[in-house]
């Protein structure tokens, strides 16, 4: 199960015969991720280096143990909204400790095989989460975009818009331009017939233009990245990124929210557990929306279960080495299928040319403005939120899944993650047992078309019941029986269309059973299906009890009735 991917691109000859277009993809997608990974590291709040960390080791070992060969695996916009609150709460710290506990829930839930129950999560949900997310992440960067002078960023969103209009004075109009130019890049390059990545083209005209600022005489300095971060490393200091590798910390070693290391304790632990469970439930989701994306690109499949192994096992590495939480990245990975990518071979090559940008070009990444970073955020959250879908959905979609995307996207954006993951969930599994019960139908039978052995005028009544009798059918379903006429000797459910049934559908037949017996009125069960049969016998119904009689013929309820 472990390494799916890797192991069938192997045996198939793949990794071998398309190792060169693999490689020109794994270099195209490093040239993407290269901006990506360090914007987001710092929208989480942390220095940039920490999502270069990511991608190198989480996106190297989840291509080695995942289940789709083309996913890049790294840091995402989706878990800015999780994991900035958790790092003003617990520090760095407490951040790598709760993606290790999220590594460990992703690992369970590979092993226990419910990558394919994920993956049906109703589309307003993932939606609603999806928008919600871009929302947040796009007010995130109005500081930075516009160079306002704010003592702290809210994180409540209503407070944090209070706040940015607060300091509407404090607008630099060199940061504004260094912003908005390079977002118009974002937008624009994709109408230049040129295959260079926009992210990359609009980084280096922002870092251009923020270096003609900054010499100017008379102009507002333009921040950037060494200006806003320095970094110890052994005893070596220095402003901006450290020009050396990932190296090995234990996480519980980095910093609490006091500045003091954080240390580990069971109460530490199961604090963060809320935390950790909203980062790997949200985790498998875009993971495996990412790997049914890529299906649909590629025409092959992938073993959700062995992909979240691997996402587990990569999260459970990778803040070892200073990494944030990672996932697969939808817009990294269908990037990588355009440029060629068909196997984990272009995953590895992006991660170590992750590696190799770091080492060598560390120096110039440091003098990467903040307003550029804050457009790079922007256009990923534009992206992610899916506009043109949420227009088509609030117009065509029926209104329970507008008032599902509605209460998802509001919590995501108002309260925040780890509620609209709950509430998303809470509100799919409803969703989910109302159309099921919808499936459930229960009819009284004309006798002459169906069963011409079992007459009303002989004190027989038929009702047919088909779809699931379970919690959430079962008594819709039956309650129409309970009001048939007190002198209707025999009741006969034709149950061969019942497609299953639970505890509660089995409760409720044993129940109107029972009231049925209080006005001697016999109970029968017609035709069920074998498996269907063998439950009700083991839950007591039908097995030589005179409560309930179960039939695989009409002719033994005649016969059985006349008896009587």
């Amino acid at each position: 199960m472990i390494g799916k991917a890797l192991t069938e691109s192997w045996h198939s000859g793949q990794l071998g015969h398309t190792w060169k277009p693999n490689l020109l993809a794994g270099v195209t997608v490093g040239l993407v991720a290269l901006p990506l990974c360090m914007a987001l590291a710092i929208a989480v709040g942390l220095p940039p280096q920490h999502g270069i960390y990511t991608a190198i080791v989480g996106g190297f070992i989840i291509a080695l143990l995942g289940g789709s060969p083309v996913n890049i695996s790294g840091p995402t916009a989706a878990f800015v909204v999780i994991l900035a609150p958790i790092v003003q709460q617990y520090g760095p710290g407490g951040l790598l400790i709760a993606g290790f506990i999220a590594g460990l829930i992703l690992v369970a839930m590979g092993l226990l095989k419910v990558g394919g129950a994920i993956q049906m999560v109703p589309y307003p949900v993932v939606i609603g989460f999806t928008a919600g997310i871009g929302t947040v992440i796009a007010t995130l960067q109005i500081k930075d975009l516009f160079g306002l002078t704010l003592a702290n960023l809210e994180p409540d969103f209503f407070t944090r818009i209070a706040a940015y209009w607060s300091a509407h004075d404090s607008v630099q109009w060199t940061e504004a331009a260094v912003g908005f130019s390079t977002l118009a890049i974002i937008f624009l390059w994709k109408k230049v017939p040129l295959r260079i990545p926009a992210y990359l083209v609009a980084l280096i005209w922002g870092t251009v233009l923020a270096a003609a600022f900054n010499h100017l005489p008379d102009v507002p300095d333009v921040q950037t990245i060494a200006t806003r971060f320095s970094y110890a490393v052994g005893n070596v200091t220095g402003q901006g990124i450290p020009p050396v590798p990932p190296s090995f910390r234990l996480p519980w070693e980095l910093a609490g929210p006091d500045g003091t290391p954080i240390g580990i304790n069971l109460a530490l632990i199961q604090t963060l557990f809320g935390p950790a469970f909203a980062i790997a439930i949200l985790g498998a989701l875009e993971s495996l929306l990412c790997a049914v994306v890529a299906d649909g690109m590629t025409g092959k499949r992938h073993d959700p279960d062995s992909e979240l192994i691997g996402q587990g096992v990569g999260n459970m590495l990778v803040p070892f080495f200073g990494g944030l939480p990672a996932t697969a990245a939808i817009a990294r990975t269908a990037l990588n299928v355009r440029s060629g990518g068909s196997t984990p071979l272009s995953a590895v090559v992006h991660s170590l040319f992750l590696l190799i940008a770091l080492l060598a070009l560390a120096p110039l990444l440091s003098e990467i403005p903040m307003a550029a970073m804050a457009a790079i955020l922007v256009g990923v959250a534009w992206n992610m939120s899916e506009v043109k879908h949420v227009v088509h959905l609030l117009r065509t979609a029926p209104r329970a899944d507008v008032s599902v995307f509605l209460v998802c996207y509001g919590l995501t954006v108002a309260v925040d993650m780890q509620v609209a993951v709950a509430a998303g969930m809470v509100m799919a599994a409803a969703m989910f047992v109302r159309r099921m019960s919808e499936l459930t139908n229960t009819s009284l039978v004309d006798e002459p078309d169906k069963h011409p052995h079992l007459s009303s005028k002989n004190g027989i009544v038929v009702y047919d019941v088909d779809g699931p009798l379970f919690f959430g059918a079962a008594h819709k379903a039956l309650s129409i029986v309970a009001s048939v006429d007190p002198s209707v000797r025999s009741i006969v459910l034709d149950i061969s269309g019942v497609t299953m049934i639970d505890t509660t559908g089995m409760v409720n037949i044993r129940s109107l059973a029972e009231s049925l017996k209080q006005r001697n009125t016999k109970l029968y069960l017609l035709m069920p299906p074998d498996r269907i049969k063998k439950k009700l016998q083991k839950f007591g119904l039908g097995n030589g009890t005179d409560l309930v009689t179960i039939a695989d013929d009409p002719s033994m309820i005649v016969q059985e009735d006349r008896k009587t």
